[in-house]
């Protein structure tokens, strides 16, 4: 397996893929699996940088041994194969955060994702300039339920139901993290366009739709 792409990889070929992408790399084609690879895997590393940090290329590499091994019992069109690595990613990331939680180690607040609550609808901003690692951890600063939510939906690219699927929970309880952290985002990048700030990480769009 090539090594991961950085976190400000750009996302290439994803408009060209289609459903028949998983089904070739299930039958073995080892190009539709590339395909697949190139288009998940900046989302996946991204959706790890913000849950477990600089542990983020690891946790991808791990999890994608996993879907190349398991891709077999996989059943669903692209997002929902989308939706199944992310939740892979979650999954491992969670077990590594209750790894560190055993050891006399600094613990990073994922655990705080173990358990989390939320409840409308919301215009998901377009997320493709979110590719730096000061986006990412601009998101990862809103609390943990609305900073997945956000991530799931405008990075993952994942639509309501299928990041409900990914975190366990309801719909509603997914739009609304979305849009309460969506709002955050846009009070900030506006207190800080008013302050004369020149702090915002590049590429995060200063018109974001809330």
């Amino acid at each position: 397996m090539r090594s991961s792409p950085g976190i400000s990889e750009v996302r290439t070929g994803t408009a060209e893929l289609g459903s028949e992408v998983v089904l070739a790399a299930q039958a073995g084609d080892e190009v539709a699996f590339g395909q697949l690879y190139l288009d998940v895997q900046p989302r996946l590393l991204r959706y790890a940088a913000s849950l477990i940090g600089q542990d983020a290329e690891d946790i991808t590499a791990e999890a994608w041994l996993q879907i190349a091994r398991d891709l077999h019992t996989f059943s669903g069109d692209l997002d929902g194969f989308r939706g199944w690595a992310a939740r892979i990613v979650r999954n491992r990331a969670l077990d590594l955060a209750r790894a560190r939680a055993r050891r006399p180690v600094q613990v990073t607040d994922l655990t705080a994702l173990l358990d989390r609550p939320s409840e409308h609808d919301t215009a998901i901003m377009a997320a493709d300039n979110l590719s730096t690692a000061a986006a990412v951890a601009l998101i990862a600063s809103l609390p943990p339920d609305q900073a997945e939510a956000v991530m799931l939906r405008a990075v993952v690219g994942l639509d309501t139901n299928a990041a409900a699927l990914v975190l366990g929970k309801r719909a509603g309880a997914v739009r609304i993290a979305a849009h309460r952290g969506l709002k955050t985002l846009a009070r900030r990048l506006e207190q800080s366009r008013s302050s004369g700030s020149d702090d915002l990480p590049v590429g995060i769009d200063r018109g974001i739709d809330v």
